[in-house]
């Protein structure tokens, strides 16, 4: 074994690559075969030369208000063909239930009716809108694009830890992981079939383009940022860049007549499908705050009106509430007559008569989140609080109960990571990426795995100092022949190249070469 493993202590965690002390996993052989010539000073110099890379390419992530280049672990998180086989079918099967769920809520109700789902759970939802209610999308798809949270538990099963059905991020460092990734270790790559990512852009962009009012025949698609100052920029640009359309800010748009037009050098451009990566409440000042000064006045009622359709659909946030996420395998059974192929973490319901109590009275055991919290933020791991934390977050929980869930602990899966000059074992979790273009729900192979760099953390977004690593998965087949064909092919349509001069927005000169 490489001398960067003879100190690897296995975590109390299902580990991924090792079964037991020295002896790997089958799928992880060819990873360790590349890894044991190299000396701890060589990973280190390809980790810096990555580093370099991402930098020089503008992928970055901002923490503690610092910019710092995407933080890529060299040892990559691989998946057999069994292994996602499970993962693609439990995360469609999550979007089909959460789809069928917002056309319920936004429109008969019915699983309130039958009281599947209490009807508080939507009234109290600060994500509720109004303004979304009888907005019947093209095709029926409000959830364009989905990012499904999974953990490893320590038996080695996956759970779904949090749905992400608004503007979930991160598929750009999905892209940028594997292009560097290749370009480290292009033999391995060569040896194995690791099935591709880059056909995620004409994915999306397909999907987008079925998702066009009716009747329009070749619809204009492009992407919302809320500008270069976002976290994620970069993810907007590229994914323009990569689907061949325009990015462009709230004020390159404008509303007359209940119809959206972009703003260019030559005149104003319809526009058909807005992929947007602004949250609901800045979209529209008309409809949501009316201070926003990075939306677009009046598109709310245009996709009232079923002439423009909003990716993804203004209101989704009823599905990805914390609490909402307690009844979703309900919703599994209710909506679509199955049992979850990947079930969730065991829950609470702080709301609910006598579960109160149970928490307050394990507090100290059980992870505890608000609903509304989104990159770590907020969440207390009982065990590892002190009493200072557990006395506010009790008090707290108590003054709020419908704003908390709570959680089993699990002792996330992990993965040898490269850790100053030696690998040691991380915790890490999953994010696949779903696309939905209405009449199927494709599954990117492999997704975001994200990485806690700090030993024993528990906490692995970006946003807390997390990293991540390339996920592979690995086809069926023989090392070296032909990858089988993917089912599902996407269809013959070419992304729209850049438009003539005309077609640039005016605030967006060069504005696809970042």
């Amino acid at each position: 074994m490489a001398d960067i493993f003879d100190a690897y202590a296995l975590a109390d965690a299902w580990d991924e690559m090792f079964e037991r002390p020295g002896e790997v996993r089958t799928a992880y052989e060819p990873v360790l075969a590349a890894l044991q010539p190299m000396e701890p000073a060589e990973l280190r110099f390809k980790a810096d030369q990555m580093a370099r890379a991402f930098t020089d390419r503008g992928v970055t992530y901002a923490f503690a208000g610092e910019e710092r280049p995407w933080p890529l672990d060299l040892v990559p998180r691989v998946l057999d063909a069994l292994e996602w086989d499970l993962i693609q079918r439990g995360v469609a099967q999550r979007v089909r239930a959460l789809e069928a769920y917002l056309a319920d809520a936004y429109g008969a109700c019915r699983a309130f009716e039958d009281g599947v789902v209490p009807w508080r759970l939507l009234l109290n939802s600060g994500h509720f809108h109004r303004a979304a209610h009888g907005v019947e999308p093209p095709g029926g798809v409000r959830i364009h694009v989905a990012g499904i949270d999974l953990v490893r538990d320590e038996a080695g099963d996956f759970r779904v830890l949090e749905d992400n059905v608004r503007v979930p991020s991160g598929v750009s460092y999905v892209i940028e992981n594997r292009r560097a990734m290749t370009r480290i270790f292009p033999s391995l790559f060569a040896e194995q079939h690791v099935c591709p990512v880059d056909g995620y852009g004409q994915r999306l962009f397909a999907a987008l383009r079925a998702a066009a009012p009716d009747g329009v025949g070749d619809p204009r698609v492009v992407v919302l940022t809320p500008g270069p100052s976002n976290a994620a920029y970069f993810e907007h640009a590229l994914l323009a860049r990569l689907m061949g359309v325009q990015l462009v800010e709230g004020h390159d748009l404008v509303c007359r007549g209940n119809r959206v037009w972009m703003r260019t050098t030559r005149g104003e451009m319809p526009v058909h499908v807005v992929y947007r990566r602004l949250d609901d409440d800045f979209l529209d000042p008309l409809h949501f705050r009316p201070d926003s000064v990075i939306g677009c006045p009046g598109i709310m009622s245009a996709a009232q009106a079923g002439n423009i359709t909003l990716a993804n659909a203004v209101g989704n946030g009823i599905a990805d509430d914390k609490l909402l996420y307690t009844y979703v395998p309900d919703l599994i059974r209710y909506y679509l007559a199955e049992e979850p192929v990947i079930p969730n973490v065991e829950s609470f319901r702080p709301e609910e008569p006598g579960q109160l109590e149970a928490v307050l009275d394990q507090l100290d055991q059980l992870v505890v989140k608000p609903v509304d919290g989104a990159g770590g933020q907020g969440i207390v791991i009982g065990p590892h609080a002190d009493k200072a934390t557990l006395d506010r977050v009790r008090k707290e929980v108590i003054a709020d109960p419908r704003g908390w869930i709570a959680q089993r602990p699990v002792a996330l899966s992990t993965s040898p990571t490269l850790a100053g000059d030696r690998m040691a074992p991380r915790h890490i979790d999953l994010r696949p990426f779903a696309v939905n273009d209405g009449s199927e729900v494709w599954v990117l192979p492999g997704g975001l795995t994200r990485v806690a760099l700090q030993e024993g953390n528990l906490i692995v977004n970006s946003s807390q100092g997390g990293g991540s690593k390339d996920t592979w998965v690995l086809a069926e087949g023989p090392a070296g022949g032909p990858l089988p064909e993917e089912p599902g092919a996407v269809p013959d349509v070419a992304p729209r190249q850049l438009g003539p001069e005309g077609e640039r927005p005016l605030a967006k000169e060069g504005a696809q070469q970042q």
